[in-house]
């Protein structure tokens, strides 16, 4: 079973300047439902306004909330900031929270939007507007959800809104694996970042993951998992650098979920970045995705059930 969350305003009319593409919100949930998998929907509330005032800025926030960013700071999110979007962005946080709530319930869950890494303290960037990573980290920590939350990081491009959010923190350890020349062009500074070089492929990916994600998670013993499950490391990518193909995105996305089910932690995954003109093709690759985690997390928890009824 797929915990998937969802909700109708993730498909936001599309702004009138702005090259981003919200298609492949509305085509995930098509390719998901279509794929005769089991899945369940869960509709997110939005994020509270204060729990988004404890991680940005409140002036930003206001800015967002009544539709009124600055030019400058839109030309860096990348497309202008409506009532819509603020309702999206709003939702979106609102369902990375909910996913984190469903995989402590279940082992693992997702989000089918969101994976705003980019978006800094008082500003977005990047086609980010509120980092939802950050701020349902800071939410499980400040309510005692968790003690200690690691992000993992594995969309092409830095997550260095995250970083900086969340530097400094001892509880929180953020993990990035990303195109070492792909944007951002100045990096932030992750707690451990893996800058790989351009046409990296599935086994050059595959070693670098296992050679740091095990000893991340062993030497920082956190108790929940976020993952940015962004397939824009695949070689048909848009705004790519890499050449990860179908197959080997599928291989890094169960190994996250081995890994961290196999120390008995939960994980909620958030969508991230894929870019293409077949916006169908982008929309398949991360339901594949999300179906490949549902079903890597149902065999560790049918082994977990064996191990308690002393089957095994």
């Amino acid at each position: 079973m797929l915990h998937v969350v969802h909700h109708a305003d993730y498909m936001a009319p599309r702004p009138t300047r702005g090259s981003f593409k919200f298609d492949k919100y509305y085509l995930v949930m098509e390719e998901l439902r279509g794929s005769g998998a089991a899945i369940m929907e869960h509709a997110p509330d939005p994020m509270p306004r204060d729990w988004l005032e404890a991680v940005h800025d409140p002036q930003y926030v206001e800015e967002v909330f009544s539709a009124q960013v600055p030019h400058a700071k839109e030309r860096r999110i990348g497309f202008p900031v409506t009532e819509h979007i603020r309702d999206r962005v709003r939702h979106t946080n609102g369902g990375t929270w909910l996913a984190a709530q469903l995989a402590m319930e279940h082992g693992y869950a997702a989000n089918s939007a969101a994976g705003s890494h980019h978006a800094l303290g008082d500003t977005g960037a990047g086609y980010c507007v509120f980092n939802d990573l950050a701020v349902a980290t800071n939410r499980l920590l400040a309510q005692g959800d968790a003690a200690r939350v690691l992000i993992v990081d594995l969309d092409v491009h830095q997550g260095d809104g995250t970083a900086s959010l969340l530097a400094g923190r001892e509880d929180v350890f953020t993990l990035s694996v990303h195109a070492e020349k792909n944007f951002p062009v100045r990096k932030a500074r992750s707690t451990l970042d893996i800058g790989l070089p351009d046409g990296t492929d599935d086994d050059g990916y595959m070693e670098a993951l296992d050679k740091h994600l095990p000893r991340v998670i062993d030497s920082f013993a956190p108790d929940f998992v976020f993952y940015q499950a962004g397939v824009d490391p695949h070689v048909e990518d848009k705004l790519g650098r890499l050449a990860l193909t179908d197959e080997g995105l599928m291989q890094r996305d169960r190994f996250v979920v081995r890994e961290a089910r196999q120390r008995g932690l939960a994980v909620a995954s958030a969508l991230g970045g894929g870019y293409g003109e077949d916006q169908r093709a982008v929309a398949a690759r991360h339901a594949r995705s999300m179906l490949a985690m549902a079903e890597e997390n149902t065999l560790w928890s049918q082994a977990a059930d064996q191990r308690a009824s002393g089957r095994v």
